[in-house]
């Protein structure tokens, strides 16, 4: 089954508040992109992707995502991050009515395109399933099968809502990289720690080291 993948991305200059713990203002933004960059790269290089589709209304990074492959949507709604997934959806399945439809965090810089496939393959199983994130309270990805409704519930405590709204829950190990977001210093001391792409360690390499070590 090949699929099609939508990431929301908010503009750069809002995205990451909080990472203010390990990140200045002048910094933060250039790491979301980072981060969306090297999520995007690894998710199109993943066999299971057909496309990937980016919901932003952002003027830098739309450009830069484009040019590694990524459908640029702009987001019509303004109406958060739930109802941008369900119109990036609806625009990919505009066009393609049966394709199997996958809302993937924006900000997975240690993403790894074979552990992607392991969870899509899994998912694949399933009219709906998610990937619930690293701390077991959030989601990082929400699958919806051909002919079904992608219903995205993200935010906080969002595992337990879309177990609620019977999107089957996929236990899988060996996938680190696809549950690791990064929200705060911690979570980016970790995904650092598991291998991150080019660009989120470029981004990196600017913060001061006790940002950088994990254990710090």
């Amino acid at each position: 089954m090949q699929w099609t993948l939508v990431i929301p991305l908010k503009p750069l200059t809002r995205a990451k508040s909080r990472l203010a713990d390990a990140a200045g203002d002048g910094v933060r933004p250039a790491l979301a992109l980072a981060f969306a960059q090297d999520t995007v790269a690894a998710a199109l290089a993943c066999p299971a992707v057909g496309g990937v589709v980016v919901v932003t209304d952002d003027a830098v990074a739309g450009p830069e995502l484009a040019r590694l492959g990524a459908g640029i949507v702009p987001d019509e709604p303004r109406g958060g991050l739930n109802p941008a997934l369900a119109h990036g959806a609806a625009v990919v399945r505009a066009s393609r009515p049966e394709t199997a439809v996958a809302a993937l965090n924006a900000d997975l810089p240690a993403l790894r395109p074979a552990e992607l496939a392991m969870v899509l393959e899994a998912a694949a199983r399933f009219p709906r399933a998610f990937l619930p994130d690293a701390a077991d309270l959030g989601t990082t990805l929400l699958a919806a099968g051909p002919g079904q409704a992608l219903l995205p519930a993200f935010g906080p405590a969002s595992r337990a809502r879309h177990r609620a709204s019977g999107a089957v829950e996929l236990a899988l190990e060996a996938v680190d990289s696809v549950r690791q977001d990064v929200d705060t210093g911690a979570d980016l001391r970790v995904a650092l720690a598991l291998g991150v792409g080019p660009r989120t360690a470029a981004a990196a390499a600017r913060l001061p080291e006790r940002v950088r070590v994990t254990g710090q």
